[in-house]
């Protein structure tokens, strides 16, 4: 991708328009689906459909009727394009998309294909983080449009291994004690997330139930029911913040 602070430019004639209201979700694994997302975007009047390229769907040839893009969390690394080589495709659209001025919003791997689009290495953490933990907005966080008047730390949901070296012209929104690099802004409509916002009780459940994820939590020295049992206390509260952060999101995209 090229380096420019400012989006860049749109190729409506070519592509479709950015008020197209049908938003394409990318999804890497059935767990994990829109959850509270899904909610802002029925508020907010915008169509969306699911596609999932690790069961073999296919993505559109071109933009048109495609007013943005949201790539979700998934168990696989950004890098591991060997074992995965669907990663690869997704990662050229997800480009084709920032390149055509679309709307992009990435959640945990999401974010992490984003920053791969845009030049930026994504690697293994020393440590897995997962779990309910603190983020703190840096002071771009705290001004940006999407946190402004909000809380400056927030106790979400992590569930990553891997992390992400900041794409150029990005701005670092938030911070870890374990990670530098929790969320960032690159131009007006672009968004990464390496914490989980959108996650409600029936997903954390299915997580800390299904063998996979299950192991993973386990591997990283935390026990799943007790994720389960702290998710309605810390879902109830997130809520809010979850519906204020994602409309302003969309209210940027126009919509």
């Amino acid at each position: 991708m090229g380096k420019e602070n400012a989006m860049p430019r749109r190729e409506d004639e070519a592509e479709g328009s950015i008020e197209a209201t049908s938003w394409l979700v990318l999804r890497h694994t059935p767990v994990e689906g829109l959850g509270l997302l899904g909610n802002v975007l029925r508020d907010q009047g915008v169509h969306h459909r699911y596609l999932d390229l690790p069961r073999g769907e296919s993505l559109p040839r071109d933009l048109r009727g495609i007013g943005g893009l949201i790539v979700l969390g998934g168990p696989m690394g950004a890098y591991e394009v060997d074992r995965h080589p669907f990663i690869a495709t997704e990662t050229r659209f997800i480009e084709k998309a920032l390149t055509a001025g679309r709307p992009v919003l990435g959640i945990c791997l999401g974010a992490q294909l984003i920053a791969q689009a845009l030049g930026a290495r994504v690697y293994p953490g020393e440590r897995r983080e997962v779990g309910w933990a603190p983020v703190e907005l840096t002071d771009d966080g705290r001004d940006d449009p999407l946190f402004a008047g909000g809380q400056a730390e927030l106790t979400v949901f992590h569930l990553h291994g891997d992390t992400y070296e900041l794409p150029p012209d990005a701005r670092n929104l938030a911070r870890s004690a374990l990670y530098e690099q929790q969320a960032f802004r690159w131009g007006d409509l672009v968004y990464g997330f390496q914490f989980h916002l959108e996650f409600t009780e029936s997903i954390i459940g299915r997580l800390a139930s299904e063998p996979e994820s299950q192991r993973y939590i386990r591997e990283a020295g935390v026990d799943p029911q007790r994720l389960v049992a702290e998710a309605a206390q810390h879902v109830r509260r997130l809520t809010e913040v979850t519906q204020q952060v994602f409309t302003e999101y969309f209210r940027q995209c126009g919509l």
